[in-house]
């Protein structure tokens, strides 16, 4: 089956995967976009597991604090260069987890990692870290996080 650069160009956009990574899905899956998103996904997260034993040296701190004023927080999100740190999809993850963390006060980073993201129960902290990583390429992972209350 023929994969038209349209197609492959539809599947950048939705995933942020590489173009020749988009068209193998393509052409495995048969077409099929759904499935091809999903092996996408999966060999996304398969490429994150392979930089796991990498040190993470670089970063950012993300901040989130409710529009009441009364609750916000801070996350350490974690990564290999200044150079990723700096990427607004790793900015806007660790904002995403800020927010996540004011919301949902999980105890420590294990559980926030467990926890369904707010915005999408369909997607754990833990998977949304480990997308990012994979489609970047890089080693990331919540080192620590901080909430503050008014008032506790």
């Amino acid at each position: 089956m023929a994969i038209s650069m349209d197609e492959i160009k539809k599947l950048r956009l939705e995933t942020g995967a590489r173009v020749m990574d988009c068209k193998k899905a393509l052409e495995e899956s048969n077409g099929d976009f759904k499935k091809a998103i999903k092996i996408v996904e999966e060999k996304g997260l398969a490429r994150a597991e392979k930089t796991a034993d990498r040190e993470t040296k670089a970063g950012y701190i993300a901040t989130y604090v409710h529009n009441n004023g009364m609750v916000g927080s801070m996350v350490e999100l974690v990564c290999e260069t200044d150079f990723v740190a700096q990427n607004d999809e790793f900015r806007k993850l660790g904002k995403e987890i800020a927010m996540h963390v004011t919301a949902m006060n999980p105890t420590d980073v294990t559980e926030l990692l467990e926890q369904e993201f707010i915005r999408d129960a369909s997607l754990t902290i833990a998977m949304m870290v480990k997308s990012l990583s994979g489609k970047i390429g890089e080693k990331m992972e919540v080192r620590r996080f901080l909430r503050y209350e008014v008032g506790v």
